[in-house]
């Protein structure tokens, strides 16, 4: 299936990275920079971690069960950017959670170059584990 881009008018690009996109009477602005993902990361969680398919991922850091450590290649402006985290695991039950690592105080593993993961199984007392895909998604403005 053939995909189709109609408009009337685009015009070119500002040094803030945003396009003007005119067309069937409405002008539209967009910052493209900011709309796109910064980094991604498919990762092979299971017996011996490693990287699939990324984005600005330079490597990732298994440190223990369901603990990774995701490290950018380009680092983020600060450490007010966005992650996404998302997993998937063989078998009939699927109550699995992976949110970001640190203290209750602070985000101490969550830095411009780098931030951590903990994956765990919520129907196992929510207890640690490795998953065969663990993918997440980063947005926000890179140094």
């Amino acid at each position: 299936m053939a995909s189709i881009l109609k408009v009337d008018t685009i015009t070119g690009v500002t040094t803030a990275g945003s396009i003007a996109i005119t067309g069937e009477g409405n002008s539209t602005t967009t910052n493209l920079q900011q709309g796109l993902a910064k980094s991604w990361c498919n990762l092979q969680g299971t017996s011996t971690a490693a990287i699939r398919d990324s984005f600005n991922t330079a490597s990732i850091t298994d440190n223990g069960t369901g603990d990774y450590r995701f490290t950018f290649t380009s680092a983020m402006n600060n450490v007010n950017y966005s992650t996404d985290c998302s997993h998937s695991a063989l078998g009939t039950d699927y109550r699995f959670i992976v949110l970001l690592k640190g203290s209750s105080s602070a985000l101490s593993n969550y830095t411009t170059s780098q931030f951590e993961v903990l994956a765990n199984q919520v129907q196992n007392g929510a207890n640690a584990a490795d998953f065969p895909y663990v993918g997440v998604g980063v947005n926000g403005d890179l140094a």
